[in-house]
Order: structure tokens, then sequence, then C-alpha cells
């Protein structure tokens, strides 16, 4: 007689009816803009990772764990769409897992969840559009630098810190946003539908909250942890699969090969990272 456990051991996961199996992804860190040691999250990086998730054969779900502080809207919206995309061709629900921080774009990602759970700590909502800059008009004159800008089309220029301010620009800039945030604002009331708390002035604000706080909202679902609710869904029986991106190993990727200007764009992307993470407490 052959044991159950020998049997385990040779029979694939996919092939055992009385294992259900969900494949789990992680989104972890800002979305289009990356550093040396935490590349960016845009749907060119996570697109064959989800691909992969999505493919696998006799899963029951797929688990996404979002760790972000937001970024760019449009690689917000990629990822989002593409995760709809995959979950309605392999007909699998996703549950969306919020760690430290789901703010922002990284709360878009989250959207793409038919249900969305966080932990008490977690930081939920920002649901808005934001733009800073500096204005170095007086710092460059006290220094005696004249700025020099030629271009083709009035614009061109517009918003350059090393000019004055003008109205027209901001009010143009306002107008982008309130597009982005229209757009934003419109998908997370389909995808919350009638769990979302549209009576609360703050939802659209750009307003944050903790974990429990986004739960009276109906920004999520419930609070608990990947493992343990997805134990309490499917049983104890459950196997979570991690999917990881796949790692190559080129030169640049070991340290060579890196040229000053990667220097200085990597220092810069360093800066604006370090500025979306500080914003949440982190």
């Amino acid at each position: 007689m052959v044991s159950s456990g020998f049997l385990d051991a040779i029979i694939p996961l996919r092939f055992r009816k009385s294992v259900p199996v969900v494949t789990h992804v992680r989104l972890d860190g800002a979305i289009g803009i990356g550093t040396p040691m935490r590349p960016a999250l845009t749907l060119k990086s996570v697109n064959d990772t989800l691909e992969r998730a999505f493919g696998r054969k006799g899963i029951s779900a797929v688990a996404i764990s979002v760790n972000s502080p937001g970024g760019s809207a449009v690689q917000s919206a990629l990822i989002h769409t593409r995760i709809r995309q995959l979950a309605g061709e392999k007909k699998l629900p996703v549950l969306v897992f919020c760690e430290d921080v789901a703010a922002s774009g990284g709360y878009w990602l989250a959207c793409a969840g038919d249900q969305i759970y966080a932990d008490e700590s977690s930081v939920v909502g920002s649901i808005g559009v934001i733009y800073a800059g500096f204005g170095y008009v007086d710092a460059i004159a006290k220094l005696g630098i004249e700025r020099r800008v030629h271009t083709a089309g009035e614009n061109k220029s517009i918003l350059d810190p090393f000019k004055p301010e003008r109205i027209e620009d901001v009010e143009h800039l306002k107008s982008l946003q309130a597009e982005i945030h229209d757009a934003f604002k419109t998908l997370v009331k389909a995808r919350r539908g009638a769990r979302l708390k549209t009576d609360d002035p703050d939802i659209f604000s750009g307003a944050f909250w903790a974990g429990r706080q986004a739960l009276a909202r109906g920004l999520v679902d419930g609070i608990g942890h990947l493992h343990q609710v997805l134990k309490d869904r499917f049983g104890d029986k459950l196997v979570v699969k991690n999917v990881t991106p796949s790692q190559g190993w080129g030169l640049k990727r070991l340290g060579f090969g890196i040229e000053v200007t990667d220097i200085a764009e990597n220092t810069m992307d360093v800066l604006e990272t370090r500025a979306l993470w500080s914003r949440f407490g982190l």
C-alpha cells in the first residue's frame, strides 16, 4: 500500500483536488520612481510576474501585497488595469493586502483587489494628486548666476524653478491635476461601490488613515494578515506560492558600467522616493 505522504510528495499541487493553492505577488516600492536598491514599480517591471501568478494551473485565487506610497498615476493605472484584465481572463478572485502603506498610487493598486485587507497600523488612502517643487529665483540672483533658456513655444519652460512663478502656469497645472484626480475618484467609486462611504467629505481630499479608520470609511474590507485571511477563506490545507520577479545577472546590476549620469539620476530618484515615503512617517 502506498502512503498518502508519498503520493503528496510526488504529485504536483495542481493535481491535488483537496489542496487549494493561492499565488502571491508583492508590489513594493514607489510607482514609476526607483533607486538602485529599490527598483520602481512599473507595468514593465511587474507584468511578467503577474502573468506567471495568474497563469498557474489549478489555483483558487491570486493574493497581492501592496506596500507603496504612490508615484506615477499612469503606471498605477497600467498595473491596475493589467491585474483586472488577467483576473477577468482567468476568472480568479484577487485579494489585496496593504502593508505599511497603500496610499495615493498605492491605493490605486489596492483597488485592483476584489477584497482589500489592511493591518491596524497600515496607512491607507491619500486619494489626490500632488505636485511639489522649489523656486530658486532669489538664490541664483544672490549668487550672480544668469539663467539662459531658449525655447520654441512660449509654454515650453512652464514651471521652471529658476524663473518667477506665473499664475497662468499654476492654473494650467491645477487643471491637469483636477483631470487626474477625477480619473482616480471614478476608479475608486467603481471598484469599491456601495462599500465606500462617499458621504464623508474627506474621502477624496487626499487625507489618509490607519487601518480601522480606513475600514470605517469603506476603503478596505477587513483588518487581517495574508496567511490568516487566506486560511480562514480556503482552509488549513492552503498552500501559498510566492511568485517573484525573474532576476538577471547583467554587469550593470553587479555595479559595473555605471556612468556619472546614472549616479546623478539615481541620486535624484533616491531623494524623490525618500520624500514620498516620508509623507507617511516612514
